[in-house]
């Protein structure tokens, strides 16, 4: 009924793999606070680590997309000058290690991307001993620490608003349904630490193999597991190219009706836009960024190139953003790591976000619901920090 495609779980590794069979890690190495002095008066130098080169035409395009993203976002910073110097990795960990070595060399005081996680994970060691921060393209959050800063939209920001809302809505007993892969896995450990974090009760979980039959078998014990904590949510990891669509509809045929059970996930239901036509996502609850930033970024970036960006290319407007909006306070340690993490956050290409002392990043995203196959904004993301869902 769906298939699951061996891209997407190459993809998945790529992006979401431990790290800890590296070795090495950068928050082992990276001194607190540290960030080099900057030159206010003159550009500031920043080395951006794109995936180029790996022989993978997505990869290739999906750098050009950074490179693009940065410049633009270099347009507005209001006096600030950034001196962009672009390296290729080529999707390579090692590569990439040798590329930010190169870059610091060459004066680059702090560096954005790479994308994959053990590439960042690499170039984050090789930077540490400098003290130069990275400001890594990748949501994993298993390299975030030390001098390494990770851009990507990560399960527990998502979870975080996604639970907190819930419980403003009565919704406190969840029960958490996850496939077992590393992404499920993952999703799962967000969920149900978000649940402990906002008051919410965990009613059970109930993981499933990545195949079809591996699914169809699981729903039996999600009714069972529902039916005897009592649940009023289900908050699935279930993507729509990876088990939603089945999910959403043998659950409702299996007796948890979405009109008395709230379905919750953890992943965009929006996209691809079939996905919203399905009958069982109806009603559902995603996140999403903020949609009016995200719409005026893509009609920037396709204004400025005639093309709509990459999902991820807003990631190296936001790396320039925080780095300008910092430089213009003309602080010689503007990039150390204290100003990084600064709590008002930063305007950003999809909303504002701000960097977590543990080096992961805080978005603000707003709730959606499926209503007539169309996405409705139930809860808008905030403005700032201490809002909704903060």
């Amino acid at each position: 009924m769906f298939a699951f495609l061996k891209s997407l779980r190459k993809a998945a590794r790529r992006a979401i793999i431990p790290v800890t069979a590296l070795g090495l890690a950068a928050c082992d190495t990276a001194p607190i606070g540290s960030g080099p002095a900057i030159d206010t008066s003159k550009p500031v130098p920043v080395a951006l680590l794109v995936p180029r080169g790996s022989g993978q035409s997505s990869d290739d395009l999906l750098a050009q997309n950074l490179e693009n993203a940065a410049r633009l976002a270099m347009r507005d910073l209001n006096g600030v000058e950034i001196d962009l110097r672009v390296y290729s990795t080529a999707g390579n960990a090692q590569t990439a290690a040798t590329q930010a070595a190169a870059a610091i060399n060459d004066g680059a005081q702090i560096i954005l991307g790479p994308l994959y996680a053990e590439a960042a994970n690499a170039a984050g060691v090789a930077a540490a001993a400098e003290g130069v921060n990275v400001l890594a393209f990748s949501n994993n959050t298993t390299i975030a620490g030390g001098n390494v800063f990770v851009l990507g939209s990560t399960f527990g920001n998502t979870a975080d608003r996604l639970v907190n809302y819930a419980t403003s809505q009565g919704r406190r007993n969840i029960v958490v349904v996850h496939a077992e892969d590393v992404a499920g896995q993952l999703g799962r450990d967000a969920i149900t630490q978000s649940i402990a974090r906002n008051g919410a009760s965990l009613a059970g979980t109930v993981g499933y193999p990545l195949s079809q039959q591996g699914l169809i078998a699981a729903v039996p014990q999600i009714k069972a597991t529902v039916d005897n904590a009592g649940a009023d949510s289900v908050f699935l990891t279930a993507t729509p190219s990876a088990g939603l669509p089945l999910l959403t509809q043998l659950l409702p045929e299996a007796g948890v009706s979405p009109t008395t059970t709230q379905f919750i996930g953890l992943s965009r239901w929006d996209s691809p836009s079939q996905t919203l036509d399905l009958p069982g996502v109806q009603g559902g609850w995603f996140a999403l960024p903020d949609p009016n930033r995200s719409a005026a970024f893509n009609n920037q970036y396709l204004t400025a190139y005639g093309s709509a960006p990459h999902p991820l290319a807003g990631l190296a407007f936001d790396g320039i953003a925080a780095i300008g909006a910092l430089a213009s306070r003309g602080d010689s340690n503007a990039l150390s790591r204290s100003s990084l993490t600064q709590g008002s956050g930063f305007q950003g290409a999809s909303g504002i976000f701000r960097l977590r002392g543990d080096g992961t990043s805080e978005r603000g995203l707003a709730i959606a619901t499926v209503r007539e196959n169309r996405v409705t904004i139930i809860s808008p993301a905030p403005t700032s920090f201490g809002g909704a869902g903060f």
